[in-house]
This record gives structure tokens, sequence and C-alpha cells, in this order.
């Protein structure tokens, strides 16, 4: 370790030194020294016939000289080897394992000068040495930085550069080096589960686990090293491996109970009916819809047409019932929030294989804020799930009940709009009687939506079908649609590739009339999850969608394993 070479230093060591705090060994220099020294240097291994782990040891040195001189910087290699090139065999640390940062140097530097207190019957151990790129970035950019950011400073803290997040922050500094006490950064990752206060918060991925919170800890204790040209960008966390347990052989399971079920063979068989989800008892009702044939989309003079809308094509739609109401939160609620402990991709972090089907299917984890956002739970419809969401519900529906519910397809959706009629609305073409029918613009109370089935309902008995809330399907939206669906058959959807866009029909209780009309269609797009604070974003929650619901349907036609398995899998959860 001591090198005669580091003669060529003594010069710049000459210089006055700028006055310093007191130095602490133990929490200062202990940490560096344990970190990047003792496992050459300690009591285990001798590098260079030098060992540094007692304070006796230090002092010693080796046959090149003392290795510390309280006081005198120039008789001190433990400071001299650290001003060595970065390419001489000498500088300690070697370069392959990383030098000591410039403020680890300084601490070093004034704890000499300072006399080099050591408290008696300290021995130094070894500690893992904390890399910031390699260790501590990850971390920041995978739990912190989508919050913390110059475009998001949530609490006026913005991790991006180390002179924000060394100096920005509503109870700055939140990063102080060698202070874990003062270090909000640390003691907020240990806060429980249920903490308001916990970093990361549990609704964004959090908390961290115990060796990422290790590496924080140790991060500080050696001095928060954090290089000046280090810019973070938040990034996608790593997916976990689940061992997800709402699999094909799952759908297997539903698909017979489902067979056995179902009674209705022949639509002359078919009638509405009302009924309670047998998990919770919550209402709801269904509506039997014929099959027929009709013409999909909007002629070209239509007041209000949009492109998307046409060409028209005849399409013949297969009977299913449809629900007679918005699914509300009265239904979707114990879907939506649960007592079991969830993975990201919404599988039990505890289970079973003999646990029941309805209880192995991935369900949402936590939402980080009520998703009614304060306008009415009881009666009115859930809002602001992503389709993904929308199937596993119709999922987890089917799995208890013993009937295939699914979205409807964008077809379906217009044939049952529409209720036999080719005007713009099922009841003509004069939008100033909307007000009759649905929640939208002009009437909705308070600019927001309002209870199921409160307005008429449409000629074949469907409530809010325009208006209240915009409603799913399950087709992936393409300008041209129409072809592709005419070609496909009323009851098949153009399956999901990309995450954006799919198709929502009907309006919503903030639109003007002319897309509450049959034909009209909304693309759903990235902006619809913008507040969510998580990263990657959520795939259950569309924060930003606080007009969007969705209606299930029940074909009367049983489909086959793989149908069902692609129809509860259909939306592309990853952003």
């Amino acid at each position: 370790m001591l090198n005669p070479r580091s003669s060529l230093l003594i010069a710049a060591l000459a210089l006055p030194a700028a006055a310093a705090d007191k130095v602490d060994f133990n929490s200062q220099v202990k940490p560096i020294l344990e970190a990047a020294c003792t496992h050459c240097h300690g009591a285990e291994k001798d590098k260079g016939d030098f060992r540094l782990h007692t304070r006796e040891d230090m002092v010693k040195g080796n046959e090149n000289g003392p290795g510390l001189t309280p006081g005198d910087l120039k008789k001190s290699a433990i400071y001299t080897t650290l001003l060595l090139p970065h390419d001489d065999d000498m500088v300690m640390p070697p370069e392959k394992e990383g030098l000591l940062d410039k403020s680890q140097i300084e601490v070093i530097k004034a704890w000499v000068e300072q006399g080099a207190d050591w408290p008696a019957g300290v021995t130094l151990g070894v500690k893992p040495r904390i890399d910031f790129v390699k260790h501590i970035q990850p971390i920041l950019e995978q739990n912190c930085v989508s919050c913390h950011n110059p475009e998001k400073d949530k609490g006026d803290w913005n991790l991006s550069t180390r002179k924000h997040a060394f100096e920005t922050g509503e109870n700055a500094p939140n990063i102080v080096p060698f202070n874990l006490e003062k270090s909000a950064i640390y003691h907020l990752t240990t806060l429980a589960e249920d903490e308001d206060d916990l970093m990361p918060p549990k609704k964004s991925g959090g908390p961290l686990k115990k060796e990422e919170i290790a590496m924080l800890k140790g991060w500080i204790e050696q001095g928060a090293v954090w290089p000046d040209d280090i810019k973070l960008v938040a990034k996608e966390k790593s997916a976990v491996a689940t061992n997800n347990p709402d699999t094909m052989e799952l759908v297997k399971k539903i698909h017979a109970f489902i067979v056995q079920t179902s009674r209705e063979k022949q639509e002359s068989e078919m009638k509405n009916y009302d009924t309670k989800v047998p998990k919770t008892g919550a209402p709801y009702s269904m509506v039997a819809i014929k099959g027929g044939e009709f013409t999909l989309g909007s002629p070209a003079a239509e007041a209000g047409r949009a492109d998307d809308e046409g060409p028209q094509v005849n399409v013949r739609i297969k009977p299913f019932w449809m629900g007679k109401y918005e699914v509300t939160w009265d239904e979707y609620e114990p879907f939506q929030l649960t007592s079991e402990g969830r993975n990201k991709d919404g599988s039990r972090k505890v289970w079973a294989a003999t646990d029941k089907p309805e209880d192995l299917i991935s369900q949402p984890t936590p939402p980080y804020q009520p998703m009614d956002f304060g306008m009415g739970r009881n009666g009115f419809p859930a809002i602001c799930m992503t389709q993904h969401a929308a199937n596993k519900y119709c999922q987890w529906l089917s799995a208890q009940t013993g009937h295939f519910y699914r979205l409807p397809t964008e077809a379906e959706w217009e044939y049952a709009a529409r209720a036999g009629t080719k005007t713009a609305y099922f009841f003509g073409d004069d939008a100033s009687k909307l007000k009759e029918y649905a929640w939208f613009f002009e009437n909705a109370p308070n600019f927001q939506y309002s209870l199921v089935g409160k307005l008429k309902p449409n000629p074949w008995g469907l409530h809010d079908i325009y208006g209240n809330v915009c409603e799913w399907t399950l087709d992936q939206y393409l300008p041209d649609s129409f072809k592709t669906i005419a070609s496909l058959g009323g009851d098949k959807w153009i399956p999901s590739k990309t995450p954006y866009p799919h198709v929502a029909r009907g309006g919503h209780y903030d639109d003007d009339p002319e897309m509450c009309r049959s034909a009209a269609r909304r693309a759903s797009e990235p902006g619809w999850k913008q507040q969510d604070p998580q990263l990657p974003k959520s795939i259950w929650y569309l924060t930003d969608a606080t007009w969007l619901g969705f209606r299930i349907v029940r074909p009367l036609e049983i489909p086959t394993v793989e149908e069902m398995f692609a129809a509860w899998n259909n939306g592309v959860a990853k952003e």
C-alpha cells in the first residue's frame, strides 16, 4: 500500500486547508475504510504486508513507511495513496475496484489533519462497498424518479440530478452523507406498509425489498457518493416472476363448470333475468337479445359523423344477453378491493391449488385513491378500470355463476344500442330528445355520472346505453375496423396487439350529443392514465378516464376454452 512514488504529491499537501467540521471516526471514516480497504488490508488479509483494521496496524504501516501519522498528511499513506494517478499500481483502492470519490477523500484528509481520532477498542470489519451506478441508480430510477422529477416533483423534491436530490424538497435535505437519521430517503423506506409516508408508497410498488433498503443504508453510511455526471430518468421495474395461477388450466376448470351449469340451448329459451353476484350478493340484471343482421356504422350524411364510422357493412349477430345497466360499484368494488396481498400482475402472493377458481383469478392491486373520485358509489357506475381489469372482472363473475360473461364486441354493442333502428339515435335523428334517455353535457347533474337506470331505456330495455359513462368493448381500435369485423362476424373481435387504442362506445356525461350516437366510436390513449404515479403504470387503473365504465354480455353459445381464455386475456396489460 505504501508507495515512495507518492512523494510527487507532497507539494500539494503543503497547501493550507480550509477549516473543516470535526470528523467523526465511527460515522464517517470507519464506513469508508470498511467498504473500500479492509477486504485487502484487514484481519483476514494483509496485501502489501499492510493491515489497517486497528489503529496500531495502520500507524505501523509496512517497509515503505507509516500508514498513518496523526496530523501529518505527508507521512500518512492512508491519504497519499488516494491521490495517485488512476492507473498507478499503488493507487488505493485500485481503479478496477473503484477509486474513492473526492468527497470521501476529503473526509480522510480532514480526519488525518485533525489528529486521526480513533476510539479505543474499535476494530474495523469488512462491509460490502456500494457503487452508485450499479446498486443505487436502478433502485431510484425504478421506484422513485417517476414521482420526483422535473415534470412531477412530488413534495417539491426533484431526484434527477445530484444537486437537486441533495438540495430540493419540502424538508430538504433528504440525503445527508454519513447520516442515516437525517436522510429521509432512507428512513421513509423502513416504515410499515400501511404508513402514509412509506417510500415508495404501497400503491406505487412499495415497500422496497430488504436488500434494496440495505443498499440505500450502506450508500448513505459510506458518504452517499453520486457522480456529478449521472442524471436519473424513470425506468420500468423489472418484472418479478409470480407463479400466477391464472392460466389456461384455470380457464379449463371454469369452462367445465359453465358447460355443466348453463341450461339454455336455444334462442327460444332465452329470457331476461335478475340475479346476484354469488360471492357478494350484489344484484345485476341481464336482458335477452335475439340474434339478427344489421348495418354497422353510419351513413355519410349523418350529422356529427366521423370518418372511422364507415364504410357501413352488414353484420350478423348471434343471440346474447347484455347487462341491463352499466356495471355498478356495488358489483365491481368487491372485485377491485380485496384484503389479499397481491403482486403487480394481480396474482395472490399466498395461494393454494385447492383454492376456488374465482379466488385464483388475477384481481386489481389497491388503487392510490378511491376511484370514484367523490362522485358516488352505491348504485353508480364503476369507472376508471383498464380493459384488462374489465376482462378479469368478467372472468371472476363467470367462475362464480357458471355463465360465460365477457365484454361485448364492438358489433354487438352497436347492434344492442340501435335496437333494430337505423337512425343516428335509437329514438330518431333529433338530438333534442337525448335528455330523456342519456346523461350528457347538457343535463348531467354537477357534470358527473348519475345513478344507473334513472332515465328511459332503449327499445330493448337497456338503460344508459348512451351517456352516463362510456363503455368498453373487446376490440382493438382501427380507423377502418368495419371491413375486418364484417369478415370475422359479429361475435368475433379484433384482438389486441398493442395497449392502445381500444374501442369504447356510447358517450358519457361530459360529451356533446354527437358522441352519444349509436355509431360514435372512441379510441383509448395513454393520456387516460396520465395521473398514475407508478412506473410502469398500473395495468388496472385509468386514473384520468373518470367517465369510462363497462357493460357485460353473455353469449348463448358457449365458446371453446381457447376462446374464453382469449376474451378474458384480450387486453394487452403492459404499457
